[in-house]
């Protein structure tokens, strides 16, 4: 039923739990797994060694998460890979859910109530409402 799996981390638990689903779904079907991790895009106004500065340290985190993440599957069963582009959590996912023709996005919810969620926005609601393949959303 799957055979590309993309999993938002995000370093929150809810990203840690939605990363046991996917290795679960991964295992069962026999599924590659894809961990994105994005950061926030780096102002190229604030001069050549800020910015170095900055988006090293940024990419620095993102890695960390990354390989967080990993250490947590273990040795897997099936191929895992990762991603760390810069920009929008969101954006990021939906760009490579595409790219990569993901047939499943796994998520985790920070655990925002509905009205919560509307005022502030969230990664996990813009995914589902704009991703092309199926979301699970993991609370």
């Amino acid at each position: 039923m799957f055979k590309q799996i993309l999993v938002g981390i995000d370093g929150s638990e809810h990203s840690y739990r939605a990363l046991d689903y996917a290795r679960n779904l991964a295992e069962h079907y026999g599924a590659a797994v894809c961990l994105l991790s994005a950061y926030r895009r780096t102002s190229d106004l604030l001069g050549y060694e800020d910015y170095e500065k900055l988006l090293s340290r940024r990419k620095a985190a993102g890695q960390l998460i990354l390989d967080e993440a990993r250490k947590r599957l273990g040795q897997a069963a099936f191929t895992v890979e990762e991603e760390l582009p810069e920009g929008p959590p969101a954006d990021a996912i939906l760009t490579a859910a595409r790219i990569r023709k993901v047939d499943l996005i796994v998520v985790g919810s920070r655990g925002r109530g509905a009205l919560e969620g509307m005022v502030l926005g969230s990664v996990s609601s813009k995914v589902t409402q704009l991703a092309a393949c199926p979301v699970m959303v993991i609370h």
